[in-house]
């Protein structure tokens, strides 16, 4: 008999942890190979977590709703073989046979117990965390827990990192200048009252009304709009573009694309392409932010709003758009959207993304401002194609015509994309949609 250790397995460059939402397996059932386990989620999608052996539940080192970090073990299964993982029985980590060897291993446990209270995180008195690297930081350089409390940090969930407070010490003989020139104009003039904090009101509810609780992906999904919305500064442009041909040329050539090649031709992959290739033309769209410094993408990779069963949405992403041909293009739109709807995405599948689209027009909107995915910095809503009657220019005069047309509306961040970058990559976008050929091969 062996036992071996079920890990969290790595689940993407950002995953670093999981939340536990349900056992398939209790202590004592019988485990096939590849069969799952228990299922988890992390802040971006739900997924399982198969068993890589044959065996019996021994141990579940974690329950529901706990959080587990990747590699942490999190069962302990029983194998017939000899090649299982060998798991610790004794709280001590060696067998020793001396009094000498017991003193040492003692010595060792005492050590690592030190190191491990030097890694825990501190709390502030605003409590908020600190890693040891920045309190160290602080003590050394004489800054204050009030000071440290006051500076706004880059790091995740806002937390203060080594680049913010050395820039603060940086700073912080120009800024204790400033200070004291701005309290002697205010010792010459009245202090003013100080300024309200904002609350949110309180909702009133009565006894008819009925109180549904938020779900975890939509408390996730609202303070990431939140947050994109106090990150980036806001600002749409529109257009609309005539798809005349495209929705004639689609119409011609969708049921033979769907007998070879066994997929249906939607407008999202063809809208995509088109995308893609505006972000060849202007890649200081394709770019994120970190500081005061711009990140220029090297791979296109989209971003495509797909609605899940409970009404949320998730954004898989389609690497390297730019180089998939329509078929590939079709394919891969076809493959994230049908796994979208079965919640059988991977963690894989929705990172890495540097621009994204939203089809608000598959709800009947004619436009909408979508609110910018972090940390990229535009995203496109497409709206939806309307029959409408149109002024068609001709060698031989304008006359009045049907025509499909919609509305592309561009949200784009204005600290690093000006009205003039944001204006023309929504227009080539349009460019190439209307110079769609009617006699295209795929």
């Amino acid at each position: 008999m062996a036992k071996f250790e079920l890990k969290l397995p790595k689940m993407g460059e950002s995953v670093a942890e999981a939340t536990i939402t349900s056992w398939l397996k209790e202590v004592g059932d019988t485990v096939e190979l590849d069969e799952t386990v228990l299922e988890i989620a992390t802040d971006k999608v739900d997924s399982e977590v198969p068993s890589e052996v044959e065996g019996v539940l021994l141990e579940k080192r974690f329950d529901v709703n706990d959080v587990v970090q990747v590699g942490q073990v999190v069962a302990i299964i029983e194998t017939q073989g000899e090649n299982g993982v060998a798991v610790n029985e004794e709280s001590s980590p060696l067998e020793v046979n001396s009094k000498e060897e017991e003193i040492a291993v003692e010595e060792v446990v005492e050590s690592i117990k030190k190191v491990k209270e030097t890694l825990e995180p501190v709390t502030s008195t605003e409590d908020r965390f600190y890693s040891p690297l920045v309190k160290n930081i602080a003590k050394q350089e004489g800054v204050s827990q009030e000071e440290l409390d006051a500076i706004s940090g880059t790091g995740k969930e806002g937390r203060v990192t080594k680049n913010d407070i050395l820039d603060y010490i940086a700073n912080k003989g120009t800024q204790q200048v400033e200070t004291r020139r701005l309290e002697s104009k205010t010792d010459e003039q009245p202090k003013s009252a100080p300024q309200p904090k904002i609350t949110q009101p309180p909702v009133i509810s009565s006894g008819e009304d009925e109180i549904i609780e938020m779900s975890r992906m939509g408390k996730l999904i609202a303070h990431h709009m939140v947050e994109s919305v106090q990150t980036s500064a806001h600002v749409q442009s529109f257009i609309e573009a005539d798809v005349t041909n495209i929705w004639n040329w689609r119409k011609k050539v969708k049921d033979g694309f769907m007998k070879r090649e066994g997929e249906n031709l939607t407008f999202t992959p063809i809208f995509m392409e088109a995308i893609a290739k505006a972000l060849r033309d202007y890649p200081l769209m394709n770019i994120s932010v970190q500081g005061d410094s711009i990140i220029k993408k090297k791979n296109i990779n989209l971003g495509m709003a797909a609605s899940l069963p409970d009404g949320n949405l998730i954004v898989p992403v389609i690497k390297n758009a730019d180089q998939l041909n329509l078929v590939g293009m079709t394919k891969q739109v076809n493959d994230l959207a049908n796994r979208a709807r079965a919640n059988q995405l991977k963690p894989d599948d929705i990172q890495g993304g540097t621009y994204t689209v939203t089809n608000v027009g598959t709800f009947g909107s004619i436009m909408g401002t979508p609110i910018i995915n972090q940390p990229q910095v535009g995203i496109l809503a497409l709206g939806a194609i309307r029959k409408v009657p149109a002024v068609i220019e001709t060698p031989e005069g304008d006359f009045i015509g049907i025509r499909y047309k919609m509305f592309l509306s561009h949200s784009y961040d204005h600290r690093v994309v000006n009205g003039a970058l944001g204006g023309m990559f929504v227009k080539a976008v349009k460019d190439y949609l209307e110079a769609w050929d009617v006699n295209r091969e795929i």
